[in-house]
């Protein structure tokens, strides 16, 4: 069922290879594992995607896309996975890997003084940057392999459930 759902919402591969402007790319949207919904494609997808959207870089869609095409994955769910980190979700999420990170380092957080402006960002880059991308690193690891592991699971779960229903029918129908 969700893959029918996952088919009808994702954009069909003949319509994007016929867009001009991704001509540039050449063969490289022709690959099948792009496109199919397979447990191999959508769990390396969650991989990808959730790694990424943990980082707190601009342009993760294009950082996730390019590894997608690289690993062989779904292309759209490793795209789509990223926007789990949107403007509504990043502070919280930005703050628990800031958060982890000095944990990680064994650094004092900072919290009280913290000020908006361009002058503390200054001053504060490395005080606050080394700490935040070493949790968001390290907590897009974590969540990205288990998220693989998770899909991998239930979806291995799922078809032999699938199968001994299909099994269970055919001997009822004898």
């Amino acid at each position: 069922m969700p893959r029918r759902i996952l088919k009808r919402l994702f954009p069909d591969p003949q319509k994007i290879k016929e867009i001009k402007a991704l001509h540039f790319l050449g063969d490289v949207l022709h690959e099948p594992n792009l496109w199919h919904i397979n447990r191999h494609a959508v769990s390396k997808a969650f991989l990808v995607g959730i790694f990424w959207c943990f980082i707190p870089i601009p342009f993760q869609m294009v950082v996730a896309a390019v590894f997608a095409i690289w690993l062989n994955c779904n292309l759209p769910i490793s795209v789509a996975l990223v926007w789990i980190s949107n403007p509504l979700t990043m502070p919280p999420m930005f703050y628990f890997n800031y958060w982890v990170g000095a944990s990680l380092l064994n650094r004092p957080l900072i919290g009280d003084e913290f000020e908006l402006s361009w002058a503390w960002l200054g001053e504060r880059v490395v005080e606050v940057g080394i700490p935040l991308y070493v949790g968001s690193a390290f907590c897009g690891v974590v969540f990205a392999v288990s998220c693989y592991t998770l899909v991998q699971y239930f979806w291995k779960k799922t078809v032999r459930k699938n199968w001994r229903e299909r099994q269970l029918k055919r001997m009822n129908n004898q």
